[in-house]
């Protein structure tokens, strides 16, 4: 049996010796921690400040302009195996690797493992393991200087490099440009043969489960072998005659229970197992069918039977762009995902856990791997297979014009085969793209005229990925890029065709220009804000606290992204008076674009078939699109999430004659209720009312327009529309002027604080009562306790209505200062309101 030794104790770190390199720094060893990286092996012995605080980052370039050494010692006995390998799962990502002083491999890339015969290397007894690093910019600036420059949206190499991109800064992310053994590392012995690859492709027909198991293995002899799969109570065996190396077994399960995303039903796996036994399969005489041999090595995933297709048919609208699982069209509800942490090694299965949960919470269905991350974990996947999210998985280029010239051709071509096959068992993933905008960008950035002649990537998005996953797991669909309109002759981000991505909204005008775009899919729009308070105060040191003060400035990394802030702020709500009213206005303004954004592609359904939010998580403290920040916390822009990705949505949506509620419903069931809608005055007085009965049938949406005297406002700053559902508590508002416009009375309401001890800390409600509109209610409890989490926000009452907020925290909070700013705010809470 294939015997695995993990190699992660005893690691050492040095720097090697370079004019860049800190006096107190070359040659010293210090303790590294393996799978890790040398900055948080650094930070750890502290000799560098956290990176993610103040502007911190700028003084550690220096880290990714020099080379590296680990190293340490293992015991060896001889084991008489026929062969011993070095298994490295992630080396990033220039390595040099040597045993004992002898060079037994090197690497280029940090999205591929590599394995190394190592045997004549070993030695009885003590053993030394070395693995260096090269600069990574070094590297990627020769490779730069060979080949030619390329265009890219940031002054950096990362395109020359096989290597995680957004270490090299990013929008909304340092430049921290890293360097490790940042997945397992073992020594693995085995004989006679080895299972190099398990890619179980399963798909159902007609109610019958199909399990296509393909099998590579690798021989130190050339002796038969036979290959045993089962699942679900069905069993194969197979034997691979003497000297091949593949094996193909299918195994038919009748009337399997079925996966299915989130919302849609629930998600069953099935282990698979598969062994493979020396021998030939004759049999011993005890009848257990597996030959004379023994077991020479095993592998089991948890697999899910479902169909799946990406409709792209044409229609009277362009051509569709629609996941369907099961025969069942799928209504994306999706984030973006980008890594967790610049320190991917950081990002545990309990992170991902949590973090996952808060995109449930959210009513999320859809995570999009992005192009200038990582091919995720097994962790990843198999919580998204626990829990049904769909992801949709990019391959690693972003932003840029990747040449296509050796020896990236081949690495790539090694890590998409590699990385093909083994999320091939997950029923989660449905969907492959070859990038993130870079078709786009060669269409429309200027790169045609700069490129000339050299290649920018259009070899890989259009006939090396699309091969490798045709002939690797046909059973998913694959997109040459996001986005992408499906056809050569048509621009790659015309909205009425395939996927499209809306970025003019936050670059250059209104948000309330979403409601021009009638997409088929829209696979990133996003709006930015700041981060909760008590993640601004644990990151910055800045006194005062502003917009602009330093650490604040350094973690706004989106070019004139303040300005673009100011912008949404001056066409929707009043100007902020100092940083507390700005912190809070940009995160309200953040929320409701994005609101805006997703209800108005959610009405136009079944002609836009989904939406993913740039973006769900943040890496670091910092001043971007994401509903979660960098500590985990979540912004207003989440709470605003969870209710416009709702299974049952009310909006108000403008029409060409007025106005028409909408009633989307993506629950399983049929949702039948009367909907009230009222023209009130901003004292709550009502001045027109009609009640509709609205009958959604499940995953569809039903539109009801809006009789004139409801649709247009006598005096529109001072009146405002609700929409309310009878009994199921859904409500829309629909306001006819700007707040900057809106006379609205100066915010008057009573509030009752009760507090009791819990399991984990305390539990806190604060009641608010109130005697005046209050529009956009926020309980902002992190600026008591940074533990302390609130379960709503952006809450808008009428005179008398009240709301209860319920807080969990470590400790107890002030009971009054939860009743008054900046802990408890509204638009309307100012004295000149």
């Amino acid at each position: 049996m294939t015997a695995r030794r993990t190699l992660h104790q005893g690691w050492s770190l040095r720097a090697v010796p370079g004019p860049q390199v800190p006096g107190e720094l070359p040659e010293r060893a210090v303790p590294a921690t393996v799978p890790g990286c040398v900055h948080t092996d650094l930070l750890d012995v502290g000799l560098i400040p956290d990176p993610y605080l103040d502007a911190n980052e700028l003084a550690l370039a220096w880290i990714g302009r020099t080379d590296w050494v680990y190293e340490t010692t293992f015991d060896w006995d001889d084991e008489k195996a026929d062969r011993v390998d070095l298994a490295c799962a992630g080396l990033d990502t220039v390595a040099t690797v040597t045993l004992n002083g002898f060079e037994v491999g090197r690497t280029a890339n940090m999205h591929r493992g590599y394995r190394f015969d190592v045997r004549s290397a070993l030695v009885p007894g003590e053993n030394t393991l070395r693995v260096r690093f090269d600069s990574p910019y070094r590297y990627a600036e020769e490779q730069r200087e060979r080949l030619g420059n390329r265009p890219n949206a940031y002054p950096e190499p990362f395109a020359f490099i096989r290597k995680m991109a957004c270490n090299f800064g990013w929008d909304w992310g340092p430049t921290l440009v890293t360097a490790g053994i940042w997945q397992p590392i073992e020594l693995q012995t085995w004989s006679v043969a080895r299972l190099a690859e398990v890619r179980p492709l399963v798909t159902v027909d007609d109610r019958t489960g199909q399990v296509e198991v393909r099998v590579g293995v690798e021989r130190a002899t050339d002796a038969p072998l036979t290959v045993v799969a089962a699942v679900a109570g069905v069993r194969a065996e197979v034997v691979i005659p003497a000297g091949e190396t593949v094996a193909v077994l299918r195994l038919t399960v009748p009337e399997p229970e079925l996966w299915w995303p989130r919302g849609y039903g629930e998600q069953p796996r099935y282990p698979l197992d598969v062994t493979l036994h020396d021998g030939d399969g004759t049999g011993d005489g005890d009848g257990d069918g597996v030959g004379t041999g023994r077991a020479l090595d095993t592998w089991q995933r948890r697999i899910g039977f479902r169909s799946l297709q990406l409709d792209t048919s044409s229609d009277e609208h362009g051509s569709a762009f629609t996941i369907v699982v099961n025969g069942t069209p799928i209504v994306v509800r999706g984030v973006n995902w980008i890594p967790d942490d610049v320190f991917v090694t950081r990002v545990t299965r309990d992170r991902l856990a949590t973090r996952f949960t808060q995109a449930v919470e959210a009513n999320v269905n859809l995570l999009r791997v992005w192009g200038g991350g990582l091919y995720e974990t097994e962790d990843f996947y198999d919580l998204a297979d626990e829990l049904g999210l769909l992801v949709q998985q990019d391959f690693p280029f972003a932003c840029a014009a990747y040449p296509e010239e050796e020896p990236f051709a081949t690495e790539v071509a090694a890590e998409a085969r590699e990385q093909v096959a083994r999320l091939a068992s997950h029923p989660s993933l449905v969907l492959w793209t070859g990038n993130n905008e870079n078709i786009w960008g060669w269409h429309d950035w200027g790169w045609q005229e700069e490129l000339g002649d050299r290649t920018w990537g259009a070899g890989y998005y259009f006939e090396l990925l699309p091969a490798i996953v045709a002939e690797l797991d046909p059973t998913r669909p694959y997109w040459p890029g996001s986005p992408w309109s499906g056809r050569p002759d048509i621009h790659p981000n015309d909205p009425a065709h395939g996927s499209m991505h809306i970025w003019d909204v936050w670059n250059q005008v209104d948000y309330t220009r979403y409601r021009d775009y009638r997409p088929r899919f829209v696979a990133e729009f996003g709006y930015q804000a700041p981060p909760a308070y008590a993640t601004l105060r644990r990151a910055l040191s800045d006194e005062p606290l502003a917009h602009d003060s330093p650490g604040m400035a350094h973690h706004q990394k989106a070019g004139g992204g303040d300005e673009k802030l100011q912008r949404g702020l001056d066409a929707h709500l009043p100007a902020p008076v100092d940083f507390d009213d700005w912190h809070y206005l940009t995160q309200v303004n953040q929320a409701r674009a994005i609101a805006l954004g997703v209800e108005h592609f959610r009405s136009l359904r079944p002609i836009c078939m989904g939406t993913i939010v740039w973006q769900l998580n943040d890496c670091w403290p910092v001043t971007s699109w994401a509903a979660v920040d960098g500590d985990g916390r979540r912004k207003p822009l989440w709470y605003a999430l969870r209710r416009a990705y709702a299974d049952r949505l009310l909006t108000v949506q403008p029409a060409d004659a007025g106005l028409n509620v909408v009633a989307v419903n993506d629950g399983p069931d049929g949702w039948r209720t009367s909907v009230t809608v009222t023209r009130l005055t901003l004292g709550g007085e009502p001045i027109a009312k009609t009640t509709v009965e609205v009958d959604v049938a499940p995953h569809s949406a039903a539109t009801v327009p809006l009789p004139a005297d409801l649709a247009a406002a006598d005096r529109p700053r001072h009146e405002l529309l609700l929409a309310e559902a009878s009994g199921t508590g859904e409500r829309a508002f629909w306001f006819f002027a700007e707040d900057r416009d809106i006379p609205y009375p100066t915010a008057g309401y009573d509030t009752v604080v009760e507090s009791e001890p819990s399991a984990s800390g305390y539990v806190t409600r604060v009641r608010v009562t109130a005697r005046t509109i209050l529009r956009d209610l926020v309980l902002a409890a992190d600026r008591l306790d940074p533990t302390a989490e609130v379960d709503e926000a952006l809450v808008t009452l009428l005179p008398g209505e009240s709301v209860t907020f319920t807080v969990t925290s470590a400790g107890p909070l002030d009971a009054a200062a939860l009743g008054v700013g900046p802990v408890l705010r509204c638009v309307n809470d100012r004295p000149d309101a």
